[in-house]
């Protein structure tokens, strides 16, 4: 089999990052990089034994896929012409500046009949992707994302920066629409939304608290998710993820517990809560989410299917993102 020759559009901060992980996957070549900072083009050329393209539409007919990675004001126009030209694109995330310019690359996907996948690596996070089949749609959501200040993505506000990676995860969970939004936000290090809280309540009755910061002096990612039948401790930045179920037979072990003096002696929390309440561990295998994320793409590429997060999925997760913005903005 031929290697599937892949570019990378911008190679800046996460950029590198991709040309890293596409040089390292069996059966992928990374053919090309391209970027406006010609040094940083050639450097990264030099690390992958790729080659420099400046123009394009020089791409067409010597790649068979690329990543655009580069600042968000520019996802449309690079993303548009990579499409154009029928060259399947991974853009990172948010899909694009605009929900109208979102609309216009996932129309021109759809009718080229092109893969369009959107970065949010988040889904291909072990601690993530743990909860498939482990835990029914949830009725109540709390999601914190954490940051210091890394003088970076500046060019969308804190909503699009890190918040829209928990929207995404919480669409995908709860699968129905949001019907209602509040929220708050203010700058601090930026011209824009560097802080924000935003309430979701979706329709079905499912309700999400939702915090994201740029301006913390630690960093943290964590989810805690109520359904009927579990509850869900999530830490995506460990991989990691707790599941508590009540189990079938919690009035016979209470029963039994009644009757057995060691459960008063007890001093363990975690050792008295695991008699009555059954706990499921999944950790990673210690492979990066990001390479997950790329493997799928070169899949989905190689066979022509839709990816595990469209270009519809970038949009409604946008949707939602767009509305919390409103929501803290008509508060000023």
């Amino acid at each position: 089999m031929e290697p599937l020759r892949v570019a990378v559009v911008g190679v800046g901060h996460l950029g590198k990052a991709h040309a890293r992980v596409y040089a390292s996957l069996p059966g992928v070549r990374l053919a090309a990089v391209v970027d406006p900072v010609r040094e940083r083009a050639e450097e990264a050329a030099r690390a992958h034994g790729a080659e420099v393209v400046t123009d394009l539409r020089a791409l067409a007919g010597r790649v068979d896929a690329a990543s655009v990675v580069v600042p968000t004001v520019a996802h449309e126009a690079v993303a548009r012409d990579l499409l154009g030209l029928g060259i399947p694109c991974l853009v990172e995330k948010p899909l694009a500046k605009t929900l109208e310019e979102a609309d216009r690359l996932v129309d021109l996907a759809r009718r080229a009949g092109v893969p369009l996948q959107v970065g949010h690596v988040e889904r291909f996070n072990p601690a993530v992707t743990a909860l498939q089949g482990r835990i029914g749609a949830p009725r109540f959501a709390e999601c914190h994302r954490l940051s210091p200040f890394k003088f970076r993505a500046t060019d969308v506000d804190v909503v699009m920066d890190l918040m829209i990676h928990d929207i995404d995860i919480l669409l995908h969970l709860v699968r129905a629409p949001v019907k209602r939004v509040e929220a708050v936000g203010i700058p601090v290090m930026s011209e824009r939304i560097d802080i924000a809280n935003a309430r979701l309540l979706f329709e079905g009755g499912c309700v999400a608290n939702v915090t994201a910061s740029r301006v913390s002096d630690k960093a943290m990612r964590k989810i805690r998710l109520f359904a009927p039948d579990a509850y869900a401790s999530v830490d995506t930045m460990a991989g990691h993820a707790v599941i508590y179920r009540k189990p079938a037979d919690l009035a016979r072990r209470l029963a039994e517990a009644m009757r057995d003096p060691s459960v008063a002696a007890e001093r363990d929390p975690a050792a008295l809560m695991a008699r009555f309440i059954d706990v499921e561990e999944a950790r990673g295998d210690g492979v990066e989410p990001l390479r997950r994320e790329l493997e799928s793409f070169v899949a989905c590429v190689r066979e022509r299917r839709e990816p595990v997060v469209t270009g519809e999925h970038g949009r409604q997760a946008m949707a939602v993102a767009e509305a919390v913005v409103a929501a803290i903005r008509a508060q000023t």
